[in-house]
């Protein structure tokens, strides 16, 4: 029972260590390593030469694999460009095998010692991130040492000997179990170091382990067609047509196993190398045989895959999985879909106004789904936040952090409104047959115009964080308060002339400017993460506020309107 529990200790510390090493990489090299893919497509052959360096410096072909089907997913390359990329990683991460089969265990202690130094001394910066790395190789290395060590005093196990014979000759049983080890570890690399120990220490026979490797490979295909499950069908096309490549290269390698037994086996120092060998050769076979057969998979896969054609809200495009691993592209991510989603916003603010001018139903149902558009965003984008790492955050990026999450509720809280609008302009106006007096109307114009102006002000101080540009955002909260109180005035004022128009759009009139209202306080409230980092929001804030509506507004309501600032931010 010891030496199982040390062999499985053994194994999470590989799987472990290879974590370390992939998720160190790329929060270190995760941009230059996406810039060296995407520059790299020119033709088929430097993409493959991209995917294995990148491969072999993340030690995960799944990584590389979502990499590039993202950049499949928001058009930055074809498809065929990113098989040919996946042909390349598959090779990277066979070499790297190769390279830890060799005895580097005298490294082990190096690396952790000069790692940990790093990671403790310099955690926040690249130098601890790269100690980070260096831990992860050292642990890698001894959880190999560790595997043989714990393996051998289990072969005299009855019991490990007759779970052995019941899985030889059965090639199968081989292909699931390397499959499902890999998908387990989410590293198909990790598993094939451990079937090469083992097969070092006659855990298993080696035409046993040899099976299990080309399960392995299947695992890591299954793995990333399983993480892209719910992905666009352009990312998907990606991971399923690497996983074809892997099951025809597990039909043409698998009859060859006897074949390497006899043939290549004799000629090789042990078994451990027969293993990483075979493992190097299945890939270099299916990435240099097949890689001119990438054309002709891709136009299968958009034939079995085809892009749906129906008027459904789009998924998000910018909600790179694969930027997860490294938090400031991550972070670009999530904000490059905020501004998404408030684009969405503004068409739906923008097409408001042809519903209350022009009784256009048809356009009203228009918005009221891209409502539903506006919600599935917010939910997928808050879903991607949560799943950056926070304590790989800096200082800086956990106030964007925070800023996007504020930004994307403020929209879909304005797209709720506009959505309450729309119905009632449908039931109190275009049903009813009523209208807006001309002058209503105007006001109700000139209020819309401000709002769409002051949300583009809005997008902007959010994208450039611009503390003049936030500054004029509070200074148009101000003027558009004044002329919301100015304009219910002049409507109680149509109503005390009898005006019909009036009288009978009195209750619409007034809720429809309140929620104009509403709308332009949760855009402007933007504006207050960015002047409270630069220390323009400390106990001067009021006296500031007012003395932009002193600047702003007529003289004789200036003080009313500045008097209030600070307690609707308080309330917003």
């Amino acid at each position: 029972m010891k030496h199982l529990l040390n062999l499985l200790a053994a194994i999470a510390l590989l799987v472990w260590g290879s974590h370390l090493v992939r998720t160190g990489v790329l929060r270190v090299f995760g941009a230059n390593l996406r810039s060296l893919l995407a520059r790299s497509m020119g033709n088929r052959f430097t993409a493959a030469l991209s995917g294995m360096g990148v491969t072999a410096l993340v030690q995960s072909s799944t990584a590389t694999s979502l990499m590039t089907s993202s950049f499949v997913g928001q058009g930055l390359i074809a498809l065929p460009a990113a098989l040919a990329v996946m042909r390349g990683a598959d090779v990277g991460t066979a070499l790297m095998s190769v390279l830890f089969s060799v005895d580097l265990s005298w490294l082990s202690p190096v690396f952790i010692l000069v790692g940990v130094i790093l990671f403790v001394t310099r955690q926040a910066s690249t130098a601890g991130r790269v100690g980070r790395v260096l831990i992860g190789l050292g642990l890698m290395l001894l959880a190999l040492e560790m595997v043989v060590q714990a393996s051998e005093p289990m072969l005299a196990s009855p019991i490990i000997k007759a779970m052995l014979n019941s899985i030889s000759s059965d090639i199968f049983m081989e292909l699931v179990m390397g499959c499902v080890l890999a998908v387990v570890a989410y590293s198909s690399l990790a598993i094939v170091l451990l079937i090469s120990a083992m097969a070092a220490s006659n855990v298993v026979p080696l035409d046993v382990a040899l099976g299990l490797v080309l399960g392995a490979n299947l695992g890591s295909g299954l793995l990333a067609v399983m993480t892209t499950a719910k992905s666009a069908v352009e990312v998907r096309q990606v991971t399923v047509g690497n996983m074809v490549f892997k099951v025809l290269g597990v039909i043409i390698m698998t009859p060859f196993i006897g074949a390497w037994m006899k043939y290549v086996q004799p000629l090789l120092p042990n078994a451990a190398q027969s293993v990483v060998l075979f493992h190097l050769a299945y890939n270099i076979i299916i990435s240099v045989g097949f890689i001119g057969f990438t054309q002709w998979v891709a136009e299968l896969m958009t034939k079995l895959m085809p892009k749906p054609v129906e008027d459904k809200p789009r998924r998000p495009h910018h909600l790179d999985p694969s930027a997860l691993s490294t938090p400031s592209l991550a972070i670009s991510c999530a904000a490059r879909e905020a501004l998404y989603q408030a684009d969405v916003v503004e068409t739906m603010l923008t097409g408001m106004l042809d519903v209350i001018q022009k009784n256009d139903e048809q356009q009203a149902e228009r918005i009221r789904k891209m409502d539903d558009e506006v919600d599935q965003l917010y939910s997928a984008i808050k879903y991607y936040l949560t799943k950056i790492s926070r304590e790989a955050l800096g200082e800086e990026e956990s106030k964007r952090w925070a800023d996007i999450i504020s930004f994307t509720i403020n929209m879909e809280q304005i797209g709720d409104i506009i959505e309450r609008v729309i119905i009632d302009i449908e039931d109190k106006k275009i049903k009813k047959g009523r209208k807006f007096s001309e002058a209503g109307m105007a006001e109700i114009t000139e209020l819309h115009g401000r709002l769409v102006s002051n949300l583009r002000l809005g997008m902007s101080v959010f994208l450039n964080g611009n503390v003049r540009d936030a500054k004029r955002l509070l200074e148009e909260k101000v003027r558009f308060r004044d002329l919301e109180r100015t304009y219910s005035t002049t409507h109680l004022a149509r109503l005390s002339e009898n005006t019909m128009q009036s009288i009978e759009t009195s209750s619409l009139h007034i809720d429809l400017i309140s929620d104009l209202k509403r709308i332009n306080s949760l855009i402007c409230s933007i504006a207050y993460p960015i002047l409270e980092s630069a220390g323009e929001l400390v106990p001067s804030r009021v006296k500031a506020i007012n003395e932009a509506a002193a600047n702003a507004a007529p003289s004789g309501a200036s003080h009313a309107a500045g008097g209030g600032a600070g307690v609707e931010h308080s309330n917003a």
